[in-house]
């Protein structure tokens, strides 16, 4: 879906891990002023080292976004091949629902999101990674997918020996040409009730009178700040 003139570009958002650096800018090179690039566009030997921590997913809602690749660390932070799984099914429960609702802004709206995630072994030991998920164009909403890292953001000695248990996710932030040019993610666009304009993401402020409700933004960061988990 090309953009009406020229894609502005703006300043690559904060990712810690290199592979996700990678992938990004191998992502936003190839869409050029799309959306999003198409499936075919992606050559796995031009992001040969990035291959081991990404992933693509189908954006099937229904079988909770089962996994079409894998790569080898990937799969390694689990101890098991996870293609074919569903990507909803590595999250903790508490978490499915917002991760959920970002791949439906993905496959719908072409936003795309950077994430802090957190998860640990049987033994309790803590290892902090890095999400990125970027959507891939599709002819039809069937063949939907999208293309992303999770990767540690410093590997511990166990990793790869012990399994990690369910994902937690942490502090996010959307990214892609639509936010570079003031666009506003579904989940957080106003919406009447009873005469009230609710903005979902926001904090309501106090209105005299009753007759109208506007929302105060919580306060916005930009995509170059660093990450941090939700509260």
């Amino acid at each position: 879906m090309p953009l009406e003139g020229k894609a502005r570009r703006e300043p690559t958002p904060v990712m810690k891990h290199a592979s996700s650096r990678e992938l990004h800018a191998y992502w936003e090179q190839k869409r050029g002023t799309r959306l999003a690039p198409d499936r075919a566009d992606i050559d796995p030997a031009a992001i040969r080292g990035v291959l081991s921590d990404a992933f693509i997913i189908a954006l099937n809602r229904g079988a909770g976004y089962p996994f079409r690749l894998a790569g080898t660390r990937v799969c390694a932070l689990f101890d098991r091949e996870i293609k074919a799984e569903p990507f909803l099914g590595l999250w903790t429960i508490a978490s499915r629902p917002a991760l959920s609702g970002l791949l439906t802004i993905l496959a719908d709206e072409g936003v795309g999101t950077v994430a802090a995630v957190a998860a640990q072994n049987a033994d309790g030991d803590h290892v902090d990674l890095e999400l990125l998920l970027l959507p891939l164009n599709a002819s039809r909403p069937l063949f939907g997918r999208a293309i992303g890292v999770l990767a540690p953001l410093k590997a511990p000695q166990w990793l790869g020996v012990r399994p990690i248990g369910g994902l937690t996710l942490g502090g996010r932030r959307h990214i892609g040409p639509a936010q570079e040019q003031g666009f506003i993610p579904r989940f957080m666009a106003p919406r009447s009730r009873r005469g009230l304009t609710v903005y979902e993401g926001s904090r309501p402020a106090a209105s005299a009178g009753g007759e109208s409700l506007r929302a105060a933004p919580l306060a916005e960061k930009s995509i170059n700040e660093p990450l941090t988990r939700d509260r």
